[in-house]
């Protein structure tokens, strides 16, 4: 059984190694701990900007970063944004990451929210499976920049 809750200070560390534990994360997540949490506690003081872990067993296997956006598109809907979705590699294709996206669509659904959104790295073939078997819809194209 996974239980999902927030996040805490603590548990940095155990998500980073979620983070990093994949061909992507393995480049990119290589910063001080002390990085991640200033990262953390910002997040924290934004208060709409949350960092969610699901427990099994004491061990966190899971985790996801959402973020309530209020804006003026789609008749002014409300949305939640999805990202830093990662599944302990023992663990996958077991249900968690279906159960950790229901549990996302809660809380979205809870805070008044309306359209849920996420992005995913092109090369991620299998997300974007599980994603379309979900029934999220590949609508738009992304871009990033750089900006340090």
């Amino acid at each position: 059984m996974i239980r999902f809750r927030e996040g805490r200070r603590g548990d940095i560390a155990e998500v980073l190694a979620l983070l990093a534990d994949d061909e992507y994360g393995a480049q990119r997540e290589t910063a001080p701990l002390e990085t991640y949490l200033v990262a953390f506690d910002a997040m924290q003081a934004e208060g709409e900007n949350w960092l969610i872990v699901g427990e099994r067993d004491g061990r966190i296997v899971a985790t996801y970063q959402l973020t309530f956006i209020t804006g003026l598109s789609h008749r002014a809907t409300r949305r939640a944004h999805v990202e830093s979705v990662r599944v302990a590699s023992d663990l996958r294709g077991q249900g968690i990451g279906r159960a950790m996206m229901e549990d996302a669509e809660a809380r979205a659904r809870a805070a008044g929210c309306g359209l849920l959104q996420l992005t995913t790295q092109k090369g991620r073939n299998r997300a974007r499976d599980f994603y379309d078997a979900l029934g999220f819809t590949p609508s738009h194209i992304g871009y990033k920049r750089r900006l340090s």
